[in-house]
């Protein structure tokens, strides 16, 4: 079955406390519902980091880009889904923010360590819960997206097979998962990404990660992971705050 969000317009990004009530109420009951009408997008979600505000644990099988240029925004992660990657691109984004109205400048002038990505789905594997997303509706309660770079050719072959045979077999048969999509990047930063929906933060207790592994499969597991080159705050955990839950 084809489906039909292909492209995803995705936003990470923090916000000042000061009026951020104001900013939540404005991007979710004006911003969202003015973007998704446009040509080619299909719906438009916004999540919040699961435990912000608070010390997040650190993984030691990540590594990050060595590159203090990369906008570090992770609070928020605003997305779009389209027929495409191509509705974000004509108009492109930036000749969007030329002809947006001065509160919406405003208001999206309000974000701190700001970053875009557009992705083009590679490939979307259906979970358990499946059932739960109807084509071309907003993703889950939870997510859990990835978005990173590697240092050379093999690095990325390797990965990719590490996805197609193990990784995301699992995620096939995960209680709690929705889904899985392996995305490459047609603009921004990070050339891939992994997207995950769950119905759930407690999901994540048995999600298939190094820890959970043994033998070949966590050796494999450590050396793949240990390629990736992650955005600040890759991978991550938020909770769906529009459209509610």
């Amino acid at each position: 079955m084809r489906h039909m969000d292909m492209g995803l317009w995705v936003t990470w990004y923090d916000l000042p406390i000061e009026g951020e009530a104001e900013y939540l109420a404005w991007f979710h009951e004006k911003y969202i519902p003015e973007m998704s009408s446009r040509p080619g997008f299909l719906w438009g979600a916004h999540y919040e980091l699961v435990g912000r505000g608070k010390s997040q644990e650190i993984n030691p099988h990540v590594k990050y880009a060595d590159d203090t240029s990369i906008p570090s925004g992770t609070e928020f992660v605003a997305m779009f889904g389209g027929e495409s990657t191509y509705p974000f691109m004509n108009p492109s984004l930036a000749h969007i923010v030329e002809n947006q109205s001065t509160e919406t400048r405003e208001m999206l002038g309000r974000r701190i360590g700001e970053r875009t990505c557009i992705f083009a789905e590679e490939l979307r594997l259906d979970g358990p819960e499946s059932a739960q997303r109807t084509p071309g509706s907003v993703p889950g309660p939870v997510i859990q997206i990835g978005s990173f770079n590697l240092e050379s050719a093999e690095d990325e072959l390797e990965m990719g097979t590490w996805y197609a045979q193990l990784r995301l077999p699992s995620l096939e048969r995960m209680h709690g998962c929705i889904g899985v999509r392996k995305l490459i990047s047609s603009s921004g930063w990070a050339k891939h990404s992994i997207f995950y929906e769950l119905i759930s933060e407690e999901v994540l207790e048995h999600f298939p990660g190094i820890k959970l592994l043994q033998g070949a499969e966590r050796e494999w597991s450590i050396k793949v992971v240990g390629t990736l080159d992650h955005a600040p705050g890759s991978p991550t955990v938020a909770k769906r705050i529009w459209p509610p839950v």
